[in-house]
This record gives C-alpha cells, sequence and structure tokens, in this order.
C-alpha cells in the first residue's frame, strides 16, 4: 500500500509568520496535533502541541534543600515568585510569537508513491507522528500514525473479505 492511499490530501497548513495563539486555535479546532510551515506550496518546518507544551517550561525550584537556613527560608519564596514570573510570562507573551521562531526545520518528509512501511519505518526511527508527503518540492498531503494504522486496518480487512 501507498502513501497517496492512506494520507490527508488537503492538510491543515500555517504560514511562517501565523502567531502561536492562533496554532494552538487551529490545533484544538482541528483535533490535530501538528501543523506544517508553508509557504507558496513549500513546507518550511512543521510545529507541533509538544513544541508549544515546551515553552511553557520554566524550570523547577532547586531540590536539594534539607534543612533550610534564615537566608535559604527568604530564597525559597523568591525562587517561586521567579518561576511563576516565569510561567506568566510564557503564557502571556509567547502567543504573539511567529511559528518561524519556533518550528521545526528541515522537516523529514516522504514521498506520495513510498510505501505504508516505510513511512512507519520513518515515523517509528525519527520518534515523529506525522510526515509532510511532498511530489516535486509541494506539499500534497500529510501522513499520520493514524493514517498509516488504519490503512493497514483496512488492507487486513480486504484480505480477510476475499479469503477464504
Amino acid at each position: 500500500m501507498k502513501v497517496n492511499q492512506v494520507m490527508n490530501s488537503n492538510p491543515v497548513t500555517c504560514g511562517p509568520e501565523t502567531t502561536l495563539r492562533d496554532v494552538a486555535g487551529i490545533i484544538k479546532k482541528y483535533h490535530i496535533g501538528g501543523i506544517p510551515v508553508v509557504e507558496k506550496g513549500h513546507v518550511l518546518g512543521i510545529i507541533t502541541e509538544s513544541d508549544i507544551l515546551r515553552l511553557l517550561e520554566t524550570g523547577r525550584i532547586s531540590e536539594d534543600l534539607w534543612l533550610p537556613s534564615p537566608l535559604e527560608i527568604i530564597e525559597v519564596p523568591i525562587r517561586e515568585f521567579i518561576n511563576w514570573e516565569k510561567t506568566r510570562d510564557a503564557l502571556t507573551d509567547f502567543g504573539g510569537k511567529p511559528v518561524r521562531e519556533v518550528m521545526h526545520s528541515p522537516v523529514i518528509t516522504i514521498g506520495p508513491d513510498d510505501s505504508i512501511e516505510d513511512a512507519a519505518a520513518l515515523i517509528l526511527k525519527k520518534k515523529i507522528s506525522r510526515l509532510p508527503v511532498i511530489s516535486d518540492g509541494q506539499l500534497v498531503g500529510i501522513v499520520t500514525r493514524r493514517d498509516i494504522v488504519e490503512g493497514v486496518a483496512a488492507k487486513s480487512g480486504e484480505l480477510r473479505e476475499s479469503g477464504p
């Protein structure tokens, strides 16, 4: 079975200047985990839910405080306040960032005539969930883990129907 038999040929995309806030809204609206970043049909990068979540990491307070000294008693609340400030800033500031500042690039892609076995192997090897499908340098679709599993299920259903 080929990638073009299981891929979504009308993928949701965004441009490099799309804000992260808008991308988060698109991800929510379409219930998808990632979006190719495209300009004039060419894939420039990809942005995923994980990329957005990583922006919210602020670090943790040190866990090596065992018996605090008087100075540490003052320091802990200050560090907690700084962590809260970082989190608040991340939540308010990152939404206006353009996707181009966060997207993964270059993107791992596959061709429409490649096999779903090749797509599955690439997804597993690279530990990713989706592959933009490229033909003649242009985005023609996207194939996800789910698409491949559904393709395998459909293929095995065909085999059962035509089998003994």
